[in-house]
């Protein structure tokens, strides 16, 4: 029974700090309410901070997409209960997510600022949209299994793991990755643009173009279902209409 505890202690602690971290990189994102934020500007080491800056891209990169293979999961699950398998994906990019953040390194220069007070509030309603795309296209397909914390609940209460199965709920009815797609409406939707917020969102963008093909083999393979979703609906642009 501890042994149980401790998984679902593990798994909610895990989301808590990713819920966090995930929220505070939005503000950061968006140059809301914290600083230094991403459009922060400031004495320029540029060939320094690119390095770093694209170093800690790169680092999310390789984590993410490694972690989330089904070979690595396999090989992972023999040295981790399966249990916390997502969990610690979760909590592994926490601490990534927190350190683009914290290390972040400013480069100066402004590419557009909009000041505009109905042109800005047109823009950050569109910063909004996206992450809100992001959240609910979470809970259209389980969020809460996606988070690792289905899996720990399941693991407390003593039964076993059960694969959810294929939905096309409103959002993957429009566009097969939808989280991806408010990612990118998110990451450029901003009346300041920096050179350092145009490296993050061309870097983030171009790793979700990669991303989403290792996710798309991965789909293809594990549902029986899914070539065929795969080609009646966009991957990344929605489709509103048939």
């Amino acid at each position: 029974m501890i042994g149980r505890i401790l998984t679902l202690g593990y798994g909610l602690v895990s989301y808590a700090l990713f819920f966090a971290v995930f929220n505070y990189s939005i503000l950061f994102i968006g140059n809301i309410l914290v600083s230094p934020s991403l459009d922060t500007l400031g004495p320029v080491n540029l060939p320094k901070a690119l390095a770093i800056n694209l170093g800690l891209m790169a680092l999310f990169a390789i984590q993410h997409t490694i972690m989330a293979r089904p070979a690595f999961k396999r090989w992972w699950t023999t040295i981790i209960p399966p249990a916390v398998e997502r969990s610690t994906f979760v909590l592994a990019t926490s601490l990534i997510l927190a350190a683009i953040v914290y290390y972040w390194q400013p480069m100066g220069g402004v590419i557009w600022h909009v000041e505009n007070s109905t042109a800005v509030a047109g823009i950050y309603a569109l910063f909004a949209l996206g992450w809100a795309i992001v959240f609910l296209a979470s809970f259209q397909i389980n969020h809460f299994d996606l988070f690792g914390l289905r899996q720990v609940w399941l693991y407390f209460q003593g039964k076993p793991y059960t694969s959810l199965p294929f939905r096309k709920p409103f959002l993957y009815r429009c566009v097969r990755h939808p989280m991806m797609t408010g990612l990118i409406i998110g990451f450029w939707a901003t009346p300041v643009m920096t050179v350092g917020h145009l490296v993050f969102a061309l870097g983030c963008t171009l790793y979700i173009f990669m991303g989403v093909q290792f996710e798309e083999n991965d789909l293809k393979k594990a549902l029986p279902e899914y070539p065929g979703y795969s080609s009646s609906t966009p991957m990344l642009i929605p489709r509103f209409f048939a």
